[in-house]
C-alpha cells in the first residue's frame, strides 16, 4: 500500500514529468538506414565491459543544430514532439577505452526500428546504436539479439522521471550541478555524481549521461568520463 501511495504522490508532484515523448505517431514510410560500420577513426574494439552509460539527448537543442535540420521526423513534424530522447545504452570498458563494433551486423528489421522510433526518433541512430554498442553486449556468455538490446534500453529510459525543463529553460542559465540535483530529485536512487551533464561548445544543454554498473544499477560515474564540472553554467533551449 505504501509503495502504491508513493507512486501516486510522485505522479502528482509538480515539476516531475513521467515521459518526455509528448506526441509521436510512427510514420508509414520509415527510412531504411544505411549500414553502420567500423572505420579507421572508429575501429572495432572488443574489450571487457566494466559498466554502462545510458545517454539521453535534449531534443530541442539537437533540432536547433545543423543535424536537426536534416531530421524531419524528430524536428519538423506536427505528429511528433520530444523533450529528452534516448540516445543509447553504451557498454563502458574497465578503463578509459570502451568496446565498440564488436560483431558484424545487417540492417535492422523495420519492425525493430518502428518499435523504438518514439524513444529514439531516428532510424539511422537506431541502426548505429545497435552496430556500435549493442553488438558488444552479451547475456549468459552469448551475444544478445537486437530486440533484447533495445528492450533493455527502452526499459531503462522509461523508468526515468524528468524535472520541469520548461521552468529551467526560463531561468536563463543554470549550473550543471543544479541541473544534476534537479534530475536526482526527480529520480530517487540517483545522485548527482551518478550522471554527467554535457553541453555544446556555445554552452547549451546537449545530453545527460547516466552511469550504471554491470548489473544496470545506478553507479557513481568514473572520473575520466568527462562532462561539465558542477559549477559550470549552461543554458537550456526551450521546447
Amino acid at each position: 500500500m505504501f509503495k502504491e501511495l508513493a507512486a501516486a504522490v510522485l505522479m502528482l508532484a509538480p515539476g516531475v514529468a513521467l515521459a518526455q515523448v509528448e506526441q509521436c505517431t510512427i510514420p508509414h514510410n520509415i527510412p531504411r538506414p544505411r549500414p553502420d560500420l567500423p572505420s579507421d577513426g572508429q575501429p572495432k574494439r572488443v574489450l571487457p565491459i566494466g559498466g554502462y552509460t545510458l545517454a539521453i539527448t535534449w531534443s530541442p537543442q539537437y533540432c536547433a543544430g545543423k543535424s536537426g535540420g536534416r531530421d524531419a521526423f524528430q524536428c519538423d513534424n506536427r505528429k511528433a514532439r520530444f523533450g529528452f530522447t534516448l540516445h543509447g545504452l553504451w557498454p563502458d570498458g574497465e578503463g578509459k577505452d570502451w568496446p565498440q563494433y564488436c560483431r558484424a551486423t545487417s540492417i535492422l528489421p523495420r519492425a525493430t526500428i518502428a518499435k523504438n522510433l518514439c524513444v529514439t526518433p531516428s532510424a539511422q541512430l537506431i541502426q548505429h546504436e545497435w552496430a556500435k554498442h549493442g553488438t558488444c553486449m552479451s547475456a549468459n556468455g552469448q551475444p544478445i539479439r537486437p530486440n533484447t538490446y533495445f528492450d533493455r534500453s527502452r526499459a531503462l529510459y522509461r523508468k526515468l522521471r524528468f524535472p520541469d525543463m520548461a521552468a529551467i529553460s526560463k531561468r536563463g542559465s543554470i549550473t550543471a550541478g543544479a541541473l544534476a540535483n534537479a534530475f536526482a530529485d526527480a529520480n530517487p536512487g540517483f545522485r548527482p555524481d551518478m550522471m554527467r551533464v554535457t553541453a555544446t561548445r556555445d554552452g547549451w544543454l546537449d545530453e545527460i549521461w547516466l552511469c550504471l554498473d554491470k548489473g544496470f544499477r545506478n553507479a557513481r560515474c568514473p572520473a575520466h568520463q568527462g562532462g561539465l564540472k558542477p559549477a559550470e553554467t549552461l543554458r537550456v533551449r526551450a521546447q
